[in-house]
């Protein structure tokens, strides 16, 4: 029996599990050619307006920023996970020569802590460190080295503690903060909890530390003005925010502290802290002079949020045809030290703890906790990924267990619209669930290369692999995942935007922030689609500007392109008023399109640029999408604004001795419900993918009791260009989502939560093994041969 596209095959003579690979003819995906798109506005693959400087090196980031009479700042940091602080002398520091301040606890004049949902990260150590690498004090300097040495001449005294590095002790042991150790509990209880199946599979799983390993670190610049307030140039993300919280830090009015945002290089959810912020400004304000810092990338690992270390307890319940009928999961998140974004990643994996099935009864428990472990907080798909990997875990077990082909036991179960979730939301949004994994699993899969000689074949480990090409197997697995859009639980969703339009020339001012995702480029096609005009201008970011929000979970597509959307339909009724009264018609029956202004019935014939000679329109509009509700006691309520959802195939070879993986093809249908942009959303599902190997695969900061071991990148294993995989898309359906503005989805984070689940199920396949860690080690996927 050869291999199938529901999952691998067994040959004769071959142990049972997985596929002997061997040379092939690969097969083309086929089908008609797509037809052509337009050259600008919505459905355009209009290329960003920075690439070619980015690509060039000549894009300013924050590391890049000069002023006159820069100071350098450095940062003491902990070298212990848990301690109490008894005492901290500068002396020896403010001493050397060069230095112009040194700041510790003791000189912050406002709100000692600050946080982004609760403010119990304190800006420096005051009486106890509560992780490795916690900022204690900091200095600025004439010089970059002096800085540096005059951080390490700080003298600490420490009382080392017992670190709390296992979250399951984090009950029981004393409290690590005034707040105590339990950051929320959530128990979702879901139709009758007394329901047992015929058939019940259990499982154990563990998720591990990813890092968002941003290509650039952090840096950032703080000029003092001359009203006593300060500037700060930074790669924030959610500049209003970090000003606010910096601003409660230093003793000043908001009005007083104004955040500038430089050129992001990469942002996952890592920008979202302001630890940084907070010690630049006070040494600014300190020294009245601008100051520097430039983090390492050691720094960088120490300083910013990874994700959300997670224990998960997985029992489930079906009937003898395979269909589920309860779930029990209990979910435990290492928030770290301190809370962070810990509540709203844990009410994600509660709610998602079923994943994208119909599932009639539904027990679940999550906590997140506080450790010495260093702090998590956003990532994409937080909370979704670490579910996914656990559910899709217990799926594989189910459909062996029951004889079931693995494809065919989830689309019994899939999702739908109209079903309802384990939180008693109905899904009203387009969720072509069963669509989706169809199309993965009936896409033809990679030819094993049966044909070619050995010396050609790319064996696990690399174009180098120390095995035998006999003792590797190929493996099929799926992966589906879901993910919510904007926040939840009543977050209050707005964001606003300027459209001003001067000769044909238009400019939209709005405080999303460009991260990478696209949100600068498909404003200029919203403007672009909408009022005929070609040349659009994103203007840079600051918080004179009003809100607009994170730069998280499709944010800015939905809610700041839906509100330059409505600002650019405000100007293009003021542009067609004057004509419609002077043909005595009303401005729906004007079309406005490649650069020209039609009416229905061919009289009214003229040029945009024409009309908007002389001119100077301008607009402001919010959007605010419909409101959400919190979780209840029992996990009820209609949290979530909207959802998106994909499906993943992968195909992985497994050398079953020597335990080394390679992924073949990662095979992806996702719901995007409208394209916008081709190029871009297909380069934003290759860049999940991608990312969502790194968590199976390779990606986990190791910790030590607490001690981050190894902070760089040659420890920490990022995929590069030689582990990315053939990544095909096979499918994307557009069905819109009416509530969205154009329809749109998320793109990004529902590839990086569906992907590692479907790598360790095609390792399953191909090993026999459970896998049931995150990354996945190689002692996991050994078998007999």
């Amino acid at each position: 029996m050869t291999s199938t596209a529901d999952g691998p095959g067994v040959v004769p003579g071959t142990p049972s599990h997985g596929t002997p690979v061997g040379p092939g003819t690969p097969v083309g995906p086929g089908g008609p050619a797509a037809p052509p798109e337009p050259s600008l506005g919505i459905g355009a693959s209009l290329p960003s307006v920075d690439a070619a400087a980015k690509a060039e090196g000549s894009f300013p980031y924050a590391a890049d920023l000069w002023a006159e009479g820069l100071l350098w700042a450095a940062i003491l940091r902990a070298p212990h996970p848990h301690a109490r602080i008894t005492g901290i002398d500068t002396s020896r520091a403010a001493a050397l020569p060069g230095v112009r301040a040194v700041v510790t606890h003791e000189d912050v004049p406002g709100d000692p802590a600050y946080g982004r949902r609760v403010a119990d990260r304190p800006a420096f150590a005051r009486d106890v460190v509560r992780h490795h690498g916690e900022p204690v004090a900091a200095v600025a300097a004439d010089h970059p080295d002096t800085a540096r040495l005059a951080a390490a001449a700080i003298a600490v005294e420490y009382e080392v503690l017992d670190p709390v590095t296992d979250p399951e002790q984090s009950f029981e042991a004393e409290p690590l903060h005034p707040d105590g150790n339990l950051i929320r509990h959530i128990p979702l209880r879901y139709g009758d909890p007394d329901v047992t199946g015929e058939v019940v599979v259990e499982g154990l799983y563990r998720i591990g530390r990813q890092d968002p390993a941003p290509i650039g670190a952090e840096a950032g610049l703080a000029v003092p003005r001359p009203d006593g307030g300060v500037e700060i140039y930074t790669a924030s993300t959610d500049p209003h925010s970090d000003r606010d919280q910096a601003a409660a830090c230093f003793g000043l009015s908001p009005e007083q502290v104004k955040v500038v945002v430089t050129g992001v290089p990469g942002a996952l959810g890592d920008r979202e802290d302001t630890g940084m912020q907070v010690p630049l400004g006070l040494l600014a304000l300190r020294t009245g002079c601008p100051v520097k810092i430039a983090a390492t990338r050691e720094e960088s690992f120490l300083g910013h949020a990874h994700r959300h270390p997670t224990l998960l307890r997985y029992r489930h319940h079906a009937n003898a045809d395979g269909r589920l009928l309860k779930v029990e999961a209990q979910i435990l998140l290492d928030a770290g030290a301190y809370a962070d974004t810990s509540s709203d990643a844990l009410a994600a994996a509660v709610s998602f703890a079923a994943g994208p099935y119909v599932v009639p009864h539904a027990v679940v428990d999550g906590w997140a906790v506080r450790t010495n472990n260093p702090p998590s907080g956003h990532l994409r798909g937080e909370g979704a990924m670490q579910v996914c990997a656990a559910y899709e875990g217990q799926m594989d077990k189910l459909a062996a267990r029951l004889g079931v082909e693995p494809a065919e036991l989830r689309l019994r179960n899939a999702l739908a619209t109209g079903d309802l979730l384990p939180t008693g939301q109905t899904v009203t949004c387009p969720a072509p669930v069963a669509e989706l994994l169809t199309a993965v699993r009936d896409a033809p899969l990679p030819a094993l290369p049966k044909d070619s000689p050995a010396s050609e074949w790319l064996l696990p480990g690399g174009p180098e692999g120390a095995g035998e090409p006999g003792a590797v197997r190929r493996g099929v697995g799926y992966g589906l995942g879901m993910v919510h859009m904007l926040g939840a639980e009543g977050t209050d969703e707005v964001s606003t935007a300027t459209v001003k339009v001067e000769g044909t020339v238009a400019t939209v001012l709005c405080a999303a922030v460009e991260t990478g995702q696209g949100f600068s480029t498909l404003a200029r096609q919203i403007v672009q689609e909408t009022l005929g005009i070609e040349e659009v201008h994103v203007a840079s970011v600051d918080t004179d500007q009003p809100p607009a929000g994170a730069g998280a979970r499709s944010r800015h597509t939905w809610v700041s392109g839906g509100a330059v959307e409505r600002a650019a339909k405000m100007v293009r009724t003021q542009l067609l008023q004057p004509l419609a009264a002077k043909f005595g018609m009303s401005t729906e029956l004007l079309t406005v399109a490649d650069g020209k202004i039609t009416s229905y019935d061919g009289v009214l014939s003229t040029t945009v640029a024409e009309e908007l000679a002389g001119k100077e329109l301008w607009a402001t509009a919010q959007c605010r999408p419909h409101p959400t509700e919190p979780l209840d006691d029992s996990g009820q309520g209609d949290a979530f604004v909207g959802l998106a959802f994909a499906a993943v195939r992968a195909v992985v070879d497994v050398d079953v001795e020597l335990g080394s993986i390679r992924v073949v093809e990662m095979a992806v249908a996702q719901d995007v419900g409208r394209v916008l942009n081709p190029q871009q959303l297909r380069a934003r599902i290759e860049a999940g993918v991608t990312q969502g190997i790194g968590a199976a695969l390779t990606e986990h900061l190791r910790v030590a009791k607490g001690v981050v071991r190894h902070p760089d990148l040659t420890a920490y294993a990022l995929p590069t260009s030689l582990d990315a995989p053939e990544i095909r898309i096979v499918k994307l359906v557009e069905e819109r989502d009416v509530v969205a503005p154009f329809g749109a989805k998320a793109v990004s984070a529902v590839p990086v939560v569906a992907s590692p689940a479907a790598v360790a199920s095609a390792v399953r396949a191909a090993t026999g093994r459970p896998v049931n860690r995150l990354p996945i080690r190689p002692q996991a996927a050994v078998t007999e041969t």
